[in-house]
């Protein structure tokens, strides 16, 4: 009898032990991680700093989104124009000039019916090896409200997209992929949910709201179409999104997503993340401050020339989203404004 009591305890113990050091094993692999993953420097001087216009003459500056005085009434500073269009694009110089037909098509149109829809189109060249800053700009002629940034270097899409976000007036603000892959009429699905949300017209600007657009309705079909590996790192994906970081939203990485001026110049100064997964960044710090978050069906199909590396890009992002939760969690990041 003593002999079957010492093996249980002997075994429980054994089991403490390695409970153990499974857990220092893998808090150690975080904070090797974490120290071998860099993360941008957040400073408010650079949201700051002036951005001009890609081959403007006069040279022309852009809009600030932030109060340069810190005791202002309010962070960020009176709109300028009801909606501001922010697309990141590195080398898109074959995609982009469709995709824009698409925007500017809409927004003229829809501009012409109401002269209160006032609006501006920023693309942000994120460091482009091609031309696509002089397609842009070349397009920007014969086209309303189209203007062009061009960054000096490769900052990745988020970046791209928190500076594009840092320099626009709009009382809404939309980031859109470059490939055009949502048909852009489908920005009044987001608006209308954006005004349910925020109690009617007109669209009050200080009411902090995010409407996402999603693709959730379509992950059958796409599955269908995907190979089975791209399947696979896609469900490993979602999985991870869940486990670590956004519990609310099905669909975190479609580059259709709608803010309020409010609620970009709260959340955007605060993202620590540059590439693929500051989309989950950004629902993972709106969930953690209670801010209505939306999801909502659009049309999407793919477009060849992704700049997606189906499996360094995956194990990116697959990394970045552990790094979310664990540098939030233990204070490494943290969600007040840099000063």
């Amino acid at each position: 009898m003593m002999d079957l009591i010492s093996q249980e305890i002997f075994t429980l113990h054994g089991m403490l032990i390695a409970s153990i050091f499974i857990m220092s094993w893998g808090i150690g692999l975080l904070m090797t991680l974490s120290h071998m993953t860099p993360w941008v420097p957040r400073r408010r001087a650079e949201f700051l700093a002036p951005e001009v216009e890609y081959r403007a003459s006069p040279v022309k500056e852009f809009t600030k989104l932030l109060e340069r005085d810190l005791n202002a009434p309010k962070r960020y500073t009176p709109s300028t124009c009801y909606l501001s269009v922010i697309i990141p694009a590195m080398n898109e110089a074959e995609r982009i000039g469709v995709m824009l037909d698409d925007c500017c098509d809409y927004l003229e149109a829809r501009a012409e019916k109401d002269e209160k829809f006032t609006y501006e189109i920023i693309v942000v060249d994120d460091g482009s090896t091609d031309n696509t800053p002089d397609v842009v700009k070349q397009i920007s002629l014969t086209r309303k409200n189209l203007r062009c940034m061009k960054l000096k270097a490769n900052r990745g899409k988020g970046g791209a997209v928190r500076i594009g976000v840092h320099n626009c007036g709009g009382k809404l603000i939309l980031f859109a992929d470059a490939d055009g892959a949502t048909k852009f009429e489908d920005f009044e699905l987001l608006e209308k949910e954006m005004l349910r949300a925020a109690g009617g017209e007109p669209l009050d600007e200080s009411f902090p709201a995010v409407v996402v657009g999603s693709r959730a309705h379509l992950a059958e079909a796409s599955v269908a179409e995907r190979s089975f590996f791209r399947t696979i790192l896609m469900h490993g994906f979602h999985t991870l999104v869940y486990l670590f970081a956004v519990r609310t939203i099905r669909d975190t990485q479609c580059g259709f997503k709608l803010f309020t001026r409010s609620i970009a110049a709260r959340v955007f100064p605060v993202l620590h993340i540059e590439r693929w997964a500051f989309d989950v960044e950004l629902i993972f710090l709106c969930e953690k401050w209670s801010v209505p978050v939306s999801e909502v069906c659009v049309r999407w199909k793919e477009i060849d020339g992704s700049k997606i590396t189906p499996f360094w890009s995956w194990l990116q992002m697959g990394r970045d989203l552990v790094l979310i939760w664990f540098r939030y969690t233990i204070g490494l990041w943290t969600d007040e404004p840099p000063k």
